[in-house]
């Protein structure tokens, strides 16, 4: 005999599958869903999750306790050390990836929301499946790149970015699978963040700039924006960009903003929860923003956009602005709270698009996304096991 018992002989055999979190928090709604289904309806695989922070566990095991639970193991990932150096951020990705390639490999299957987990290919972990989740459904092209090509499986939210990732030759057929919009299942069956209270029912603009230097709005056009509605008395604005647009901002920007909080009809968010669970983008009734993939979880009940263009890209017929279909484009900022009013009123010449877009871009069945992404990481993990 070996000294084990039956259990621990079962146990030892079973299978073991990481949910990953080294990046921000908001990644967090695009794979913990999938967690959830697998842990509830694949009781023989052991489902483990790992991030980088005590927040991060903290933030998972709230939104765990108000899924019902799940049978999950949460652990968090060492070293100490580099926690502490790394102060409000989280820990620099690569050398979390690291220091703890060893630890990873140990699982059969590391899934993740993120890109940055490829390198643990080029750390020896050779035998583990990595899983991509993706955390959007957008048109930049940036995220359509060679370390897709790492992956065992990449998920897609639909037939839109399925197909390019495919036609573009980043994944084969076999390790893409088409499985909706995970997040989706996570925003119905939460509660949202309690909503900004403003001093007066207007229509209500949200601002949503992206981090990406050139595309990104906020350098060229941003304080001027929150200026304008500052002064118009006919809307509420909500800012509130991408949480790593003022990660490492300047003190300089930070104060700008801050001049803003308390304003009666404009509400400041520079990366809470109610940035992540779609709050924001269900409330508002109109979005105004540039490249960030958030516009398309805001259309999934269509309503007007306006889009800004700062570095006069030529985006006419190139599917990395395929969204700038959705409503106008602007490449200056003068006028923006008349332009805003234009947008809601002609919202019907851009109606039909929005419906088009969104239905290539979500594939959404009676199956909830989640149990479809789960369903697929086992089917995969089947067949790289032939």
């Amino acid at each position: 005999m070996n000294g084990l018992g039956l259990l621990d002989q079962q146990r030892a055999r079973a299978t073991r599958v990481c949910f990953l979190y080294i990046a921000q928090p908001h990644q967090v709604w695009h794979s913990l869903s999938i967690a959830v289904a697998m842990a509830r309806d694949w009781p023989e695989i052991r489902v483990e999750i790992a991030a980088t922070s005590a927040g991060h566990l903290d933030y998972i095991q709230g939104m765990l306790d108000a899924l019902g639970g799940a049978p999950v193991t949460l652990r968090l990932l060492p070293p100490a050390w580099l926690r502490r150096i790394s102060k409000n951020a989280p820990p620099p990705k690569a050398l979390m990836l690291a220091l703890n390639a060893g630890r990873l490999s140990t699982y059969d299957a590391v899934v993740t929301p993120e890109r940055t987990t490829a390198l643990l290919r080029k750390l020896g972990v050779r035998r583990t499946a990595l899983v991509y989740t993706q955390h959007g459904a957008g048109d930049r092209g940036g995220p359509f790149e060679p370390r897709l090509r790492v992956f065992d499986l990449v998920m897609a939210a639909g037939p839109k970015q399925r197909d390019r990732m495919i036609d573009e030759g980043w994944v084969k057929p076999e390790a893409c699978a088409m499985v909706g919009y995970p997040k989706f299942d996570l925003v119905d069956a939460l509660p949202p963040s309690v909503t900004p209270a403003f001093a007066r029912a207007l229509p209500t603009v949200v601002y949503n700039p992206h981090f990406h230097e050139a595309l990104g709005s906020w350098s060229a056009f941003g304080l001027s924006i929150l200026q304008q509605f500052a002064a118009d008395e006919r809307f509420n604005l909500i800012f509130a960009p991408h949480v790593r647009l003022f990660e490492t901002a300047s003190e300089t920007d930070r104060r700008a903003v801050a001049g803003f909080e308390g304003h009666p009809r404009i509400h400041v968010d520079l990366g809470g929860p109610a940035a992540f669970d779609m709050t924001y983008t269900r409330q508002a009734d109109l979005y105004l923003g540039d490249v960030s993939s958030q516009v398309y979880e805001f259309l999934r009940k269509p309503k007007p956009c306006l889009f800004l263009n700062p570095s006069h890209a030529d985006w006419k017929g190139d599917e990395s602005f395929h969204h700038w279909l959705y409503g106008p484009v602007r490449e200056t900022a003068d006028g923006i709270c008349d332009a805003v009013a234009a947008a809601i009123a002609g919202h019907g010449d851009f109606l039909g698009a929005q419906k088009t877009g969104v239905a290539q871009t979500f594939d959404l069945t009676d199956t909830p996304s989640s149990q479809r992404a789960a369903r697929a990481i086992v089917d995969r993990l089947s067949a790289l096991d032939r």
